[in-house]
């Protein structure tokens, strides 16, 4: 059996199959990578990321351009829920797609249980007549149906990168892809369904486009509720809420379940534009209408015209430009600066705040009558200790965004860690929960762990890294720790004790620990040594 460091290293293999041609060592280097790929996904305790992770590794390993996955529980073509993830494929491409399944090349492979290979669908006999085809005029596509019988689902890829049809080897790969997440697909389909028959915000998901909103509690599903309400309707919206709570998202959300769904989506945050240029970046201005207007400027209007224009901060709009803005909601028109006709807005307002409005309106900084044309169908977002289900959902997520963004091993929370930040207290909300665990992920990865623990998230001042992201939840002092706190601090121990017994000699230091210098210096960061002076 081949295992360890020699699957990533050809000369090692080589080494192993002397008699092997090095076309073949390099073959099976290719197969135990995607093979430790795989691996790495059953690291995933969520249906949606695991999916989308899943289809972009198989995308690339083929060479892919496009591709499709879906599962359902038993295989369930008609009736039960359906996860799905998309690579290279537009909006619509994805909704051709998903029409065609039962009629299609999918359909094919779901009955069958066998592979599908074609050099062009279009000119295959099997394929050519059907309609999904010739309307998509598909090409070259692998597809492999994932599990047994019946399968769980398939996994579908058209549009080589290189040209050319998909070879006999990416029709392995392919297969191994299928067979080795069936069995990761079934046990996090089975959790999903668990979680979906105690989980409120079910019937919202089922028929609102939410792309991946993180959130099952009950203040997230009173949300749901009146976007589903709200969304299809032409009426301005005014969110309210803290600052982080989600304003942004959910005026996305509103924006992509409306009838405007696929035209513009603006924002203007109108509290970080100096109110001496606000009215200009707001509705425009002809030439010359002020001094740094010497050509035309279309404003945020005109930009989202026929689609959604979000207002975030709309408290903080100077009082010259509440009246106007006051007769855009009324007349749906407006005048660019230095314009003697009016323009006509088709355009839906939703306004974001997260300061009181009404307070405002008594001490006269925001005027009653914009108040009142705002606050129709006000939508409040809650703050995340009035969703304390929802942090490790939001915790997990963010740490595989951290982990793809930074090209990390992926990472996973300890249990003890989830209970913490469950504990702590977030006064930024959802926001500074996402920093924190993007700061912790980077931390963790600097020491070589693969899992996030307490202390990366709340870091003690006393390791050099200053204070605290959020305020921890009180612990009783106690002498246990984790394994993985343990090797952390006996890490540290051991590089503050090697470069001070080599003088703080970087090259020797690093010499002595076996890692690069690069390395030592992340870890010398991380763990917030500093050279004491004598």
């Amino acid at each position: 059996m081949i295992g360890g460091p020699e699957i990533r290293n050809p000369r090692r293999l080589q080494s192993l199959l002397p008699d092997r041609h090095p076309d073949v060592v390099a073959r099976l280097e290719r197969e135990c990578e995607l093979y430790l790929q795989l691996l790495n996904l059953g690291l995933q305790d969520d249906l949606a990321p695991f999916l989308e992770e899943a289809l972009r590794l198989i995308t690339e390993v083929v060479g892919a351009h496009q591709g499709y996955l879906e599962v359902a529980p038993c295989g369930d073509a008609k009736g039960g829920p359906h996860w799905w993830a998309a690579h290279g494929l537009s909006e619509l491409e994805v909704g051709d797609v998903r029409s065609a399944i039962s009629r299609g090349i999918i359909a094919e492979a779901m009955t069958t249980g066998k592979t599908i290979v074609t050099r062009s669908a279009s000119h295959d006999q099997r394929f050519q007549e059907r309609q999904s085809v010739r309307e998509g005029r598909i090409e070259a596509v692998v597809c492999a149906p994932i599990g047994g019988t019946p399968p769980l689902g398939a996994v579908y890829l058209q549009r080589r990168i290189n040209p050319g049809p998909f070879s006999e080897e990416d029709r392995s790969r392919v297969e191994l892809f299928a067979r080795h997440i069936a069995p990761y697909a079934d046990r996090l389909l089975a959790r999903a369904q668990a979680r979906s028959t105690s989980d409120p915000t079910q019937p919202f998901r089922e028929k609102l486009r939410l792309n991946g909103f993180i959130g099952r509690s009950e203040a997230i599903a009173s949300v749901l509720r009146e976007v589903a309400l709200i969304a299809p309707l032409e009426i301005d919206v005014l969110l309210t809420g803290a600052s982080g709570t989600g304003k942004s998202q959910i005026a996305r959300i509103i924006h992509e379940n409306s009838s405007r769904v696929g035209r513009p989506f603006v924002e203007l945050n109108c509290a970080s534009i100096p109110e001496s240029l606000l009215e200009s970046e707001l509705f425009g201005a002809l030439p010359g209408a002020h001094s740094t207007a010497s050509r035309r400027i279309d404003g945020k209007l005109a930009a989202a015209d026929r689609g959604t224009l979000l207002l975030d901060e709309v408290g903080e709009i100077p009082p010259s430009a509440q009246a106007k803005l006051l007769q855009l909601l009324q007349e749906r028109s407006y005048y660019p600066l230095g314009a003697a006709h009016p323009v006509r807005a088709d355009l839906r307002i939703i306004a974001a705040t997260n300061t009181n409005l009404e307070a405002a309106v008594k001490e006269g900084r925001f005027r009653e009558d914009l108040f009142y044309r705002l606050n129709v169908l006000p939508i409040r977002l809650p703050s995340l200790v009035e969703r304390k289900e929802d942090i490790a959902d939001l915790a997990r997520y963010f740490c595989s965004v951290a982990c793809t963004r930074h090209r990390l091993p992926r990472l996973t929370l300890s249990p003890h860690l989830v209970n913490a930040l469950e504990a702590a207290e977030w006064p930024g909300n959802v926001r500074q929960l996402a920093n924190a665990i993007e700061a912790a992920a980077i931390r963790a990865a600097g020491t070589s762990l693969l899992q996030i623990e307490q202390s990366h998230v709340f870091p003690s001042p006393e390791a050099g890294r200053g204070a605290s992201p959020a305020r921890p939840p009180a612990e009783k002092p106690s002498c246990n720790g984790t394994f993985q706190e343990a090797t952390r601090r006996f890490q540290a121990q051991l590089v503050r004790q090697t470069l001070e017994d080599t003088g703080w000699n970087v090259v020797e230091a690093a010499r002595r620990l076996d890692v690069a210098r690069s390395h030592l210096y992340t870890l010398v960061r991380v763990f917030g040594i500093e050279r004491i002076r004598r």
